[in-house]
């Protein structure tokens, strides 16, 4: 492919994704459409910017216009949507900018790319659609759609609009579901980010209820790994499930990284469970595994000790997003672009 666009792609999993690709293919030119929210961050990129192969866009995926003028000029071969409004205690506090975003902004870049012939089209999803599970089981590619907050809603309600296109248009997509990512450039507000700068500055760990809902960890770079297979080699109409092979307990992940910060227990704060709280994830990514010829390849154990690290030798850049300095930058970076 001689370009793509991402969306989103100065968040967290986005940024991740186009380094990966700058690395994987050189040749390759990026497209990066991102609005700035509060969670994206061209900061995240700034290592390629002057990279001729690598094209920033301040723009919102739901404005029709100037996404299809880009879609006409830029001709990428192919869409990955990464955008997304993605924080459940966000969506729950007020779920109208997750409507708008995750479902509204999935449905225009659908028109747009259908209306410029784009070749493959990806919607980077998310394991919470399913749902939650009991003690046991694993989610498949097959698992009904039950999605429990206002995120997870929206994330759904995409997932299906893509499904619609590809029966109803015959569009070219194809749709991926992820476990908890973790690994640097995550915004602090997430559990592993968050508690990592707590305990360097031995403040509280905040733990919902008794802090035994489970999830299932990826390193985000095994992440992205798998969404360039599914690009490059997913089938379209087919959904991919992604996935680390890792459960832990909210609280067994808490003692892990006290442990290896060397911080004591006595952080951890018990705080009132969030409403609808799912009590298990997992996943089951046999489908990936066989069709992609994917599977992580980063241990849980490598993966936390490095993403540690690089918080700690991050902390300007994490004090510079609690602070809201990092808008400053993004002032300097992008001064008479941005829309207030």
């Amino acid at each position: 492919m001689k370009s793509i666009l991402v969306t989103g792609g100065c968040g967290f999993i986005g940024s991740n994704f186009i380094r990966l690709q700058r690395q994987l293919y050189p040749d390759q030119t990026v497209h990066n459409v991102d609005k700035l929210t509060y969670a994206g961050n061209p900061e995240n990129l700034a290592d390629l910017e002057g990279d001729d192969r690598y094209q920033f866009h301040q723009l919102d995926i739901c404005d029709r216009v100037a996404i299809l003028d880009l879609l006409t000029s830029t001709k990428p071969a192919a869409i990955l949507n990464f955008a997304a409004e993605s924080h459940v205690d966000r969506s729950i506090i007020d779920s109208g900018p997750f409507v708008q975003t995750n479902i509204v902004g999935t449905q225009v870049l659908l028109d747009a790319a259908r209306e410029v012939g784009i070749s493959r089209f990806v919607q980077v999803s998310t394991d919470e659609v399913y749902g939650s599970l009991g003690a046991e089981g694993y989610f498949t590619e097959e698992t009904p759609l039950a999605p429990n907050s206002p995120y997870s809603a929206s994330k759904a309600a995409a997932d299906l609009l893509v499904r619609s296109y590809v029966h109803t248009f015959d569009f070219p997509a194809v749709i991926t579901r992820c476990s908890n990512n973790y690994g640097p450039y995550q915004f602090p507000e997430k559990l592993i980010p968050l508690f990592i700068s707590n305990a360097m500055e031995d403040k509280p760990l905040p733990v919902y209820g008794t802090g035994e809902n489970v999830r299932d960890w990826i390193h985000v770079l095994d992440h992205c790994r798998g969404i360039d297979a599914a690009l490059r080699q997913g089938e379209i109409g087919e959904v991919y499930n992604f996935g680390g092979h890792h459960e832990l307990t909210n609280l067994e992940m808490t003692h892990i990284l006290i442990e290896l910060l060397e911080k004591s227990r006595e952080l951890i704060t018990f705080v009132k469970d969030r409403p609808g709280h799912d009590l298990r994830y997992a996943i089951d990514c046999t489908k990936a595994e066989q069709q992609l010829s994917w599977s992580p390849e980063i241990s849980f154990e490598q993966g936390i000790r490095d993403t540690i690290a690089w918080y700690q030798s991050h902390t300007d850049w994490v004090n510079r997003i609690k602070t809201g300095e990092y808008l400053k930058y993004i002032e300097k970076q992008y001064a008479g672009r941005m829309k207030k």
